[in-house]
C-alpha cells in the first residue's frame, strides 16, 4: 500500500465526499418512505412517482457513494488510517457496518414498495430516519475526538 501514500489526501477527500453523499441518501430515503406510506395508494400516479424517486436515489446516489466510501475507507485503513488497537477504531468500523445494514434494509423496503407490498407505517420510517443520524454521530466522534 506504500505506493498509495502520495494519494492519501486525494483518497481521504474522495472518502469524505462519498460519505456526505451516502449520508444525504440515508437521511432522505426514509423520509420519502414516510410520505410514500402515508400518502400514496398502491398503483396510483403518486405511488409511481415515489417509486421512481426512491429507485433513482438508491441506485444513482446511495449505492455508488456507499461503495466509494467503503473502497476509499479500506484503502485508508490499509495506509494506517484506523487504529484497531483502540476502541474508537472499532466503534467507527461498527458504526459504518451498521450504516451499511441500514442501507440494505432501506433497499429491501424500496423493493417492497415497488412490489406493492409495503406493510410498514410512516412511523416506522420516521424512526428509521433517526438511525443514520445516531450512527453518524458515533462515527464522527470516534474518528475525530477518539474518546476511548
Amino acid at each position: 500500500m506504500d505506493w498509495l501514500i502520495p494519494y492519501y489526501d486525494w483518497i481521504k477527500s474522495l472518502h469524505v465526499i462519498a460519505v456526505i453523499a451516502w449520508m444525504a441518501g440515508l437521511f432522505y430515503l426514509p423520509r420519502l418512505f414516510v410520505y410514500h406510506a402515508e400518502r400514496a395508494k398502491t398503483g396510483s400516479e403518486l405511488d409511481q412517482t415515489f417509486q421512481i424517486m426512491e429507485q433513482k436515489l438508491l441506485r444513482l446516489i446511495m449505492n455508488p457513494s456507499m461503495i466509494t466510501a467503503w473502497v476509499c475507507g479500506i484503502l485508508l485503513i490499509g495506509m494506517g488510517g484506523l487504529d484497531f488497537g483502540a476502541v474508537w477504531g472499532w466503534a467507527k468500523l461498527l458504526a459504518v457496518i451498521a450504516m451499511t445494514v441500514a442501507h440494505m434494509w432501506m433497499a429491501a423496503r424500496r423493493k417492497d414498495f415497488a412490489a406493492g407490498r409495503n406493510t410498514r407505517s410512516g412511523r416506522t420510517y420516521r424512526i428509521a430516519n433517526e438511525a443514520p443520524t445516531i450512527l453518524m454521530v458515533i462515527a464522527v466522534v470516534a474518528i475525530i475526538v477518539k474518546p476511548f
